[in-house]
This record gives structure tokens, C-alpha cells and sequence, in this order.
């Protein structure tokens, strides 16, 4: 049985993918810049929000003082719009609930930044008691980077050996291997499950109720674990 649980933001507890386009395309045409659709955000999220805006600069366009200044511009309008059509993914709410009443603890390691990490938490998942609520710090690196799972750990004191680490792309998968910790790559968020495969992570799953049986380590013959297919009905 697994101690805790952690879980990436973006792309595996909500989707949140049309208020960053929105809020990026609000900022890129502010200043001048063309937008795009909200689909090709998809594959620019993932490594702070710096990057993002570096991605969705036009070329030519691509330098540190372009992305402040998009920057400046982004965080005032997704602060209030962070949550206009953001939704928690079928089956988290019922998996967040069903692992605090099994004893697991659970926690957030999150490459957006602290104040719409914690603020979107407390707005969707209110009623559950987080170990911790991490996002990218001023002085942290963002993940790959190991460092903000083993801040985790030693905020929850947990053991590596006690911990799932659970994300939706390869930078997530990259995390877990770097910080030592078993991972879980689900399907139904922002990057492709060939992403998730590069990485080769002990398990890959389409549904959040598989999550729960690998923590409390119930039968888990019908999961997915890498390539064999969840038999599993979603938690509502």
C-alpha cells in the first residue's frame, strides 16, 4: 500500500487547457502578437508557464524580455479567469474522496505557478486535506527537476519507496524517475500516450479508479499497467 499519492495539476486532476489559451491568446494579442487555437496549447503546457509563453511567441519573437512582458500580462487576467472553464477530470473528485478515506495521503507537484496551484486546488477539491500543494516557486526549479517531489516528501514525511507519483506527460514521467518514486502516466490528458510510453513508467492507466487500487493494492489484474488496457469503470 502506497503512503501518498502525488499528483500533477494540468492534465491529470483538471482541465484547464481552455482557460490558458484564453488568458495566453489574451496576453499575446494585448501586445501585439497573433494568437492561436486552443488546441495547439496542448503541447506547449508542461514546463512553466515561461516556457509556454516562449512557445507561443512567433519566432523572431522568442526573447527573455518578450516573455515578461507577456508575462505581465498573462497573470492579472488568468488570476480571475483561471477558473471560468477549467473542470476537474471525470473520476478525480470520487478518487481524491475514496484515497483520504483509505488513509492515503495526497498532494499536488505542479510546474504553474504557486498562486493559481493553490487557488485552483481550494476552488475545486475544497473538502480534501492535501499533504501538500506545491506549484513552481520563485528560486525552484520547475520539474523535470526533482526538487519539488522531495519537498513534498519531506512535508508529508513519506518515504520514496511509499509514494505513487501520477502525471500526464513525459515531464512528469521524468520527475518521478528522477526523484526516485513510482509512476503512473494517465491517458486522458493534454499529451499523447506515445509520450507516456518513451518513459516507460511501471504503469499506464485510462481511468482515475486504477489509481486507487495501485495505492491500496487491490487486485489490479483488470488495470493497465503499461500496455494492457484498464477493464475499469470511472469514479464519479
Amino acid at each position: 500500500m502506497k503512503r501518498l499519492v502525488i499528483f500533477d495539476l494540468d492534465g491529470t486532476l483538471l482541465d484547464t487547457i481552455a482557460d490558458l489559451a484564453t488568458s495566453t491568446n489574451h496576453a499575446l494579442a494585448t501586445l501585439g502578437y497573433p494568437t492561436h487555437e486552443v488546441t495547439d496549447y496542448r503541447m506547449m503546457v508542461g514546463n512553466g508557464i515561461n516556457k509556454l509563453f516562449e512557445r507561443a511567441l512567433p519566432e523572431g519573437e522568442k526573447t527573455p524580455e518578450n516573455v515578461m512582458r507577456v508575462r505581465a500580462a498573462f497573470i492579472p487576467y488568468y488570476n480571475i479567469h483561471n477558473a471560468d472553464e477549467s473542470r476537474p477530470y471525470p473520476g478525480i473528485p470520487g478518487l481524491l474522496s475514496s484515497l483520504q478515506e483509505q488513509g492515503v495521503k495526497v498532494a499536488v507537484a505542479s510546474n504553474k505557478y504557486q498562486e493559481a496551484t493553490q487557488k485552483l486546488i481550494a476552488h475545486y477539491f475544497p473538502h480534501i486535506r492535501f499533504a501538500a500543494v506545491l506549484g513552481q516557486r520563485d528560486g525552484v526549479n520547475v520539474k523535470p527537476d526533482p526538487t519539488i517531489v522531495h519537498d513534498i516528501l519531506t512535508q508529508s514525511g513519506t518515504d520514496r519507496q511509499d509514494t505513487l507519483y501520477v502525471g500526464d506527460s513525459g515531464v512528469d514521467m521524468l520527475t518521478a524517475r528522477n526523484a526516485g518514486v513510482e509512476a503512473c502516466g494517465v491517458t486522458w490528458g493534454f499529451r499523447p500516450r506515445t509520450e507516456l510510453e518513451q518513459y516507460a513508467p511501471a504503469h499506464i492507466t485510462d481511468k482515475a479508479a486504477y489509481i486507487l487500487k495501485l495505492a491500496t493494492d487491490q487486485d489490479t489484474r483488470y488495470g493497465r499497467t503499461n500496455k494492457e488496457d484498464t477493464g475499469l469503470g470511472g469514479m464519479e
